[in-house]
Protein backbone atom coordinates (compact mmCIF):
# COMPACT_ATOMS: atom_id res chain seq x y z
CA UNK A 1 0.00 0.00 0.00
CA UNK A 2 1.28 3.29 -0.98
CA UNK A 3 1.45 5.50 1.98
CA UNK A 4 -0.82 8.98 1.86
CA UNK A 5 1.30 12.52 2.05
CA UNK A 6 2.04 13.31 5.27
CA UNK A 7 0.81 16.79 4.94
CA UNK A 8 1.64 18.08 8.29
CA UNK A 9 5.44 16.86 8.30
CA UNK A 10 5.68 18.04 4.51
CA UNK A 11 4.33 21.32 5.66
CA UNK A 12 6.90 22.25 8.78
CA UNK A 13 9.80 20.70 6.27
CA UNK A 14 9.60 23.80 4.32
CA UNK A 15 10.00 25.99 6.51
CA UNK A 16 11.87 24.48 9.14
CA UNK A 17 14.71 23.47 6.99
CA UNK A 18 14.44 26.39 4.61
CA UNK A 19 17.59 28.70 4.75
CA UNK A 20 17.20 31.37 6.70
CA UNK A 21 14.66 29.31 8.74
CA UNK A 22 11.69 30.76 10.07
CA UNK A 23 11.88 33.47 12.51
CA UNK A 24 9.48 32.14 15.38
CA UNK A 25 8.30 28.21 15.27
CA UNK A 26 4.51 27.81 16.04
CA UNK A 27 3.90 25.03 14.37
CA UNK A 28 6.07 22.81 16.32
CA UNK A 29 4.18 20.43 18.72
CA UNK A 30 7.81 20.01 21.30
CA UNK A 31 8.92 21.53 24.24
CA UNK A 32 11.78 24.18 24.18
CA UNK A 33 14.32 22.32 22.85
CA UNK A 34 18.47 21.11 24.13
CA UNK A 35 21.41 20.80 23.04
CA UNK A 36 23.74 18.03 24.14
CA UNK A 37 26.23 19.82 26.28
CA UNK A 38 23.16 21.37 27.98
CA UNK A 39 21.69 18.11 28.32
CA UNK A 40 24.63 16.30 29.45
CA UNK A 41 25.10 19.08 32.22
CA UNK A 42 21.76 18.65 33.83
CA UNK A 43 22.64 17.56 37.85
CA UNK A 44 25.39 19.77 37.50
CA UNK A 45 28.55 17.47 37.46
CA UNK A 46 28.13 16.42 33.52
CA UNK A 47 27.83 12.82 31.83
CA UNK A 48 30.66 10.76 30.37
CA UNK A 49 29.81 9.24 26.86
CA UNK A 50 32.63 8.87 25.92
CA UNK A 51 33.53 5.29 26.73
CA UNK A 52 29.64 3.66 25.92
CA UNK A 53 30.45 0.72 23.41
CA UNK A 54 28.94 1.16 20.06
CA UNK A 55 26.98 -2.25 20.11
CA UNK A 56 23.94 -3.87 19.80
CA UNK A 57 21.51 -2.43 22.91
CA UNK A 58 19.03 -5.29 24.17
CA UNK A 59 15.54 -4.82 22.24
CA UNK A 60 13.43 -4.22 25.16
CA UNK A 61 15.95 -1.78 26.16
CA UNK A 62 18.86 -1.42 28.76
CA UNK A 63 17.62 -2.30 32.50
CA UNK A 64 18.80 1.96 33.46
CA UNK A 65 16.72 3.47 30.85
CA UNK A 66 13.94 0.90 31.42
CA UNK A 67 14.09 2.20 35.17
CA UNK A 68 13.41 5.66 34.61
CA UNK A 69 10.74 5.28 32.48
CA UNK A 70 9.29 3.14 34.82
CA UNK A 71 9.85 6.13 37.49
CA UNK A 72 8.33 8.43 35.39
CA UNK A 73 5.13 6.66 35.10
CA UNK A 74 5.19 5.04 38.63
CA UNK A 75 5.14 2.07 36.81
CA UNK A 76 7.28 -1.37 37.15
CA UNK A 77 10.76 -1.34 34.75
CA UNK A 78 9.61 -5.11 33.97
CA UNK A 79 6.54 -3.79 32.18
CA UNK A 80 8.68 -1.18 29.63
CA UNK A 81 9.86 -2.08 26.63
CA UNK A 82 11.62 1.12 24.46
CA UNK A 83 11.23 1.76 21.10
CA UNK A 84 12.72 4.27 18.48
CA UNK A 85 10.37 6.82 19.76
CA UNK A 86 6.75 6.57 19.98
CA UNK A 87 6.06 6.63 15.93
CA UNK A 88 7.97 2.78 16.47
CA UNK A 89 5.91 2.03 19.45
CA UNK A 90 2.54 2.63 17.76
CA UNK A 91 3.80 1.14 14.86
CA UNK A 92 4.56 -1.91 17.08
CA UNK A 93 0.96 -2.08 18.58
CA UNK A 94 -0.93 -1.84 15.56
CA UNK A 95 0.82 -4.75 13.89
CA UNK A 96 -0.04 -6.85 16.85
CA UNK A 97 -3.63 -6.06 16.44
CA UNK A 98 -3.42 -6.16 12.81
CA UNK A 99 -6.15 -8.85 11.21
CA UNK A 100 -8.94 -9.17 8.54
CA UNK A 101 -11.39 -7.07 9.03
CA UNK A 102 -10.02 -5.62 12.45
CA UNK A 103 -10.86 -1.72 12.84
CA UNK A 104 -8.94 0.36 14.97
CA UNK A 105 -10.71 3.32 16.57
CA UNK A 106 -9.06 6.38 16.54
CA UNK A 107 -9.74 10.25 17.72
CA UNK A 108 -10.78 13.24 15.61
CA UNK A 109 -9.05 15.32 14.82
CA UNK A 110 -6.11 13.16 15.49
CA UNK A 111 -1.93 13.47 14.75
CA UNK A 112 -1.83 11.73 10.91
CA UNK A 113 -0.14 9.06 11.35
CA UNK A 114 -2.71 6.84 13.47
CA UNK A 115 -4.80 6.50 10.63
CA UNK A 116 -1.99 6.23 7.70
CA UNK A 117 -0.02 3.46 9.56
CA UNK A 118 -2.84 1.80 10.51
CA UNK A 119 -4.24 1.63 7.18
CA UNK A 120 -0.67 0.57 6.01
CA UNK A 121 -0.60 -2.08 8.23
CA UNK A 122 -3.61 -3.68 6.41
CA UNK A 123 -6.27 -2.17 9.44
CA UNK A 124 -9.82 -0.42 9.17
CA UNK A 125 -9.87 3.12 10.85
CA UNK A 126 -13.19 4.30 12.61
CA UNK A 127 -13.26 8.27 14.40
CA UNK A 128 -14.48 9.42 17.00
CA UNK A 129 -15.77 12.92 17.35
CA UNK A 130 -13.14 14.87 20.15
CA UNK A 131 -16.09 17.08 21.16
CA UNK A 132 -18.46 18.56 19.04
CA UNK A 133 -19.53 22.23 17.21
CA UNK A 134 -18.97 24.38 19.78
CA UNK A 135 -15.60 23.46 21.35
CA UNK A 136 -13.50 19.91 22.15
CA UNK A 137 -13.56 17.45 25.19
CA UNK A 138 -13.10 13.86 25.82
CA UNK A 139 -16.18 11.69 26.72
CA UNK A 140 -15.99 8.23 27.77
CA UNK A 141 -19.83 7.42 26.63
CA UNK A 142 -18.72 8.99 23.18
CA UNK A 143 -16.18 6.96 22.95
CA UNK A 144 -17.71 3.57 23.64
CA UNK A 145 -20.61 4.72 21.38
CA UNK A 146 -18.32 4.37 18.16
CA UNK A 147 -17.46 0.89 19.06
CA UNK A 148 -18.23 -1.97 16.81
CA UNK A 149 -18.18 -5.72 16.72
CA UNK A 150 -15.05 -5.20 14.67
CA UNK A 151 -13.14 -2.76 16.81
CA UNK A 152 -9.35 -4.14 17.78
CA UNK A 153 -8.31 -1.35 19.50
CA UNK A 154 -9.02 1.82 21.16
CA UNK A 155 -6.22 5.05 20.61
CA UNK A 156 -6.90 7.81 23.28
CA UNK A 157 -4.64 10.90 23.44
CA UNK A 158 -4.34 12.55 26.13
CA UNK A 159 -3.15 15.21 26.96
CA UNK A 160 -4.72 15.53 23.10
CA UNK A 161 -2.87 16.47 19.83
CA UNK A 162 -4.14 18.79 18.60
CA UNK A 163 -6.85 20.04 20.69
CA UNK A 164 -5.28 20.39 24.42
CA UNK A 165 -8.05 18.37 25.83
CA UNK A 166 -7.54 15.51 28.36
CA UNK A 167 -9.35 12.85 29.90
CA UNK A 168 -9.41 12.55 33.50
CA UNK A 169 -8.05 9.57 34.92
CA UNK A 170 -10.84 7.97 36.41
CA UNK A 171 -12.76 8.14 33.28
CA UNK A 172 -9.65 5.96 31.42
CA UNK A 173 -10.38 3.55 34.37
CA UNK A 174 -13.94 3.72 33.72
CA UNK A 175 -13.45 3.34 29.45
CA UNK A 176 -10.77 0.77 30.26
CA UNK A 177 -12.72 -1.43 32.05
CA UNK A 178 -16.11 -1.02 29.42
CA UNK A 179 -13.77 -2.25 26.64
CA UNK A 180 -12.54 -5.00 28.40
CA UNK A 181 -16.24 -6.25 28.93
CA UNK A 182 -15.59 -6.75 25.13
CA UNK A 183 -12.33 -7.65 24.95
CA UNK A 184 -10.88 -4.81 23.24
CA UNK A 185 -7.67 -2.84 24.32
CA UNK A 186 -7.28 0.62 25.50
CA UNK A 187 -3.98 2.52 23.91
CA UNK A 188 -3.41 5.77 25.63
CA UNK A 189 -0.81 7.90 24.03
CA UNK A 190 1.30 9.82 26.90
CA UNK A 191 3.81 11.91 24.66
CA UNK A 192 2.29 14.76 26.55
CA UNK A 193 2.21 13.99 30.17
CA UNK A 194 2.59 15.16 32.62
CA UNK A 195 2.36 18.58 31.40
CA UNK A 196 -1.06 19.92 32.86
CA UNK A 197 -2.69 23.36 33.04
CA UNK A 198 -5.23 22.23 36.26
CA UNK A 199 -4.70 19.44 39.02
CA UNK A 200 -1.86 17.36 38.21
CA UNK A 201 -2.85 14.13 36.51
CA UNK A 202 -1.51 10.50 37.40
CA UNK A 203 0.04 8.47 34.21
CA UNK A 204 -2.67 6.01 33.11
CA UNK A 205 0.33 3.16 32.94
CA UNK A 206 -1.32 0.43 35.84
CA UNK A 207 -4.86 0.58 34.67
CA UNK A 208 -6.36 -2.67 34.04
CA UNK A 209 -6.70 -3.30 30.13
CA UNK A 210 -4.18 0.16 29.23
CA UNK A 211 -1.16 -0.21 27.43
CA UNK A 212 0.44 3.01 27.23
CA UNK A 213 2.88 4.70 24.64
CA UNK A 214 4.94 8.08 24.83
CA UNK A 215 8.24 9.06 24.42
CA UNK A 216 11.17 11.89 25.08
CA UNK A 217 9.61 13.93 22.21
CA UNK A 218 6.95 16.13 23.31
CA UNK A 219 7.02 16.87 27.25
CA UNK A 220 10.51 16.40 27.73
CA UNK A 221 11.71 18.17 24.90
CA UNK A 222 14.21 15.68 23.03
CA UNK A 223 12.85 14.68 20.02
CA UNK A 224 16.52 14.50 18.66
CA UNK A 225 16.90 11.41 21.10
CA UNK A 226 14.34 9.60 18.96
CA UNK A 227 13.49 7.14 21.79
CA UNK A 228 10.09 6.40 23.05
CA UNK A 229 9.04 3.44 24.72
CA UNK A 230 5.50 1.13 25.58
CA UNK A 231 4.49 0.09 29.43
CA UNK A 232 2.34 -3.40 29.50
CA UNK A 233 1.72 -4.81 32.78
CA UNK A 234 1.25 -8.47 30.57
CA UNK A 235 3.88 -10.68 30.16
CA UNK A 236 2.82 -12.51 27.53
CA UNK A 237 1.94 -9.21 25.12
CA UNK A 238 4.94 -7.31 26.29
CA UNK A 239 7.58 -10.74 24.79
CA UNK A 240 5.44 -10.14 21.56
CA UNK A 241 5.85 -6.20 21.79
CA UNK A 242 9.81 -7.43 22.08
CA UNK A 243 9.81 -9.91 18.97
CA UNK A 244 7.98 -7.27 16.97
CA UNK A 245 10.59 -4.82 17.93
CA UNK A 246 13.57 -7.01 16.82
CA UNK A 247 12.08 -7.11 13.60
CA UNK A 248 11.18 -3.81 13.14
CA UNK A 249 14.49 -1.97 14.45
CA UNK A 250 16.45 -5.15 16.21
CA UNK A 251 17.22 -2.63 19.33
CA UNK A 252 17.96 0.89 20.10
CA UNK A 253 21.08 3.00 20.21
CA UNK A 254 23.40 2.53 23.63
CA UNK A 255 24.45 6.09 23.30
CA UNK A 256 20.91 7.28 22.97
CA UNK A 257 19.29 5.31 25.54
CA UNK A 258 22.21 6.90 27.71
CA UNK A 259 21.42 10.30 27.29
CA UNK A 260 17.72 9.18 27.96
CA UNK A 261 18.14 7.86 31.09
CA UNK A 262 20.29 10.36 32.38
CA UNK A 263 17.28 13.05 30.97
CA UNK A 264 14.66 11.19 32.90
CA UNK A 265 16.63 10.70 35.95
CA UNK A 266 16.87 14.95 35.97
CA UNK A 267 13.58 15.44 34.39
CA UNK A 268 12.15 17.65 36.48
CA UNK A 269 14.48 20.14 35.38
CA UNK A 270 13.18 19.97 32.15
CA UNK A 271 9.69 19.52 33.10
CA UNK A 272 9.99 23.11 35.16
CA UNK A 273 11.30 24.62 32.18
CA UNK A 274 8.76 23.62 30.02
CA UNK A 275 5.93 24.70 32.42
CA UNK A 276 7.25 28.28 33.01
CA UNK A 277 7.68 28.56 29.33
CA UNK A 278 3.97 26.99 28.11
CA UNK A 279 1.98 29.06 30.73
CA UNK A 280 3.82 32.18 29.88
CA UNK A 281 2.75 32.04 26.25
CA UNK A 282 -0.19 30.22 26.79
CA UNK A 283 -1.03 33.89 28.80
CA UNK A 284 -0.01 35.48 25.44
CA UNK A 285 -2.12 33.10 23.36
CA UNK A 286 -5.14 33.75 25.08
CA UNK A 287 -4.92 37.57 24.84
CA UNK A 288 -4.58 36.84 21.32
CA UNK A 289 -7.51 35.25 21.07
CA UNK A 290 -9.78 37.33 23.20
CA UNK A 291 -8.33 40.39 21.22
CA UNK A 292 -9.70 38.75 17.71
CA UNK A 293 -12.71 40.72 17.43
CA UNK A 294 -14.95 37.38 17.64
CA UNK A 295 -12.83 36.16 14.17
CA UNK A 296 -10.95 33.16 16.76
CA UNK A 297 -12.64 31.11 18.99
CA UNK A 298 -11.18 27.98 20.71
CA UNK A 299 -10.97 25.38 23.95
CA UNK A 300 -8.57 26.76 26.16
CA UNK A 301 -5.36 24.31 26.71
CA UNK A 302 -6.01 21.66 29.46
CA UNK A 303 -2.74 19.87 29.09
CA UNK A 304 0.19 19.17 26.08
CA UNK A 305 1.56 21.92 23.78
CA UNK A 306 -0.92 22.95 21.31
CA UNK A 307 -4.22 24.03 20.54
CA UNK A 308 -6.80 24.08 17.59
CA UNK A 309 -8.27 27.52 17.65
CA UNK A 310 -10.56 27.70 14.26
CA UNK A 311 -11.93 31.00 12.42
CA UNK A 312 -15.57 31.47 13.66
CA UNK A 313 -16.66 32.13 10.04
CA UNK A 314 -15.31 28.88 8.33
CA UNK A 315 -12.59 30.00 6.19
CA UNK A 316 -9.93 27.79 5.39
CA UNK A 317 -6.74 28.66 7.38
CA UNK A 318 -3.97 27.64 4.69
CA UNK A 319 -4.43 31.35 3.25
CA UNK A 320 -3.46 32.80 6.91
CA UNK A 321 -0.58 30.42 7.70
CA UNK A 322 1.29 30.80 4.39
CA UNK A 323 0.36 35.02 5.22
CA UNK A 324 1.83 34.20 9.09
CA UNK A 325 4.70 32.18 7.31
CA UNK A 326 5.62 34.90 4.90
CA UNK A 327 5.91 37.42 8.22
CA UNK A 328 7.87 34.98 9.95
CA UNK A 329 6.22 33.06 12.05
CA UNK A 330 5.28 29.60 11.23
CA UNK A 331 1.71 27.92 12.19
CA UNK A 332 0.52 24.92 10.89
CA UNK A 333 -2.68 25.03 8.69
CA UNK A 334 -6.13 23.02 10.30
CA UNK A 335 -6.10 20.97 6.52
CA UNK A 336 -2.92 18.58 8.03
CA UNK A 337 -5.80 17.82 10.37
CA UNK A 338 -8.32 17.68 8.20
CA UNK A 339 -9.91 20.88 9.86
CA UNK A 340 -8.89 23.36 7.23
CA UNK A 341 -10.61 26.14 9.50
CA UNK A 342 -8.56 25.53 12.01
CA UNK A 343 -5.04 26.18 12.87
CA UNK A 344 -2.39 24.27 15.41
CA UNK A 345 -0.66 26.55 17.34
CA UNK A 346 2.29 25.11 19.36
CA UNK A 347 2.57 27.31 22.75
CA UNK A 348 5.95 25.72 24.25
CA UNK A 349 8.60 25.74 21.72
CA UNK A 350 9.56 29.01 21.25
CA UNK A 351 10.79 29.99 24.41
CA UNK A 352 11.66 33.49 23.52
CA UNK A 353 10.30 35.70 20.80
CA UNK A 354 6.68 34.39 21.52
CA UNK A 355 5.21 38.05 21.96
CA UNK A 356 7.10 39.53 19.23
CA UNK A 357 5.34 36.55 17.05
CA UNK A 358 1.69 37.09 18.77
CA UNK A 359 1.83 40.73 17.58
CA UNK A 360 2.51 39.36 13.55
CA UNK A 361 -0.35 37.22 14.07
CA UNK A 362 -2.03 39.54 15.62
CA UNK A 363 -1.41 42.41 12.62
CA UNK A 364 -2.49 39.50 9.96
CA UNK A 365 -5.76 39.16 11.78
Amino acid sequence: MELPPFALDEWLATYNFATPPIAFDLASSTGPGFTVAALTQLGGAGLDIGEIALRYAPPQGALAVRTAVAAFHDADPDWVVMATGASEALSIMLCLVSQPGAHVLIPDPAYPAYAAMAQTLGLKTQAYAVGGTSGFAFSAKAILAAVTADTALVILNTPHNPTSVVMPRTEIDTLAAALAERSIRLLVDEVYHPLYFGAPQRSAAGIANVVVISDLSKAMSLPGLRTGWIIEPDARRRQAMINARSYFTVSGSPVLEHLAAHALVHRQAILDRLQQVAETNLALLAALIDGSAGQLAWTAPQGGTTCFPWFRDGRNSRPFCTAAAAAGVLIAPGDCFGHPSHLRIGFAHQAKGFDEAIRRIAALL
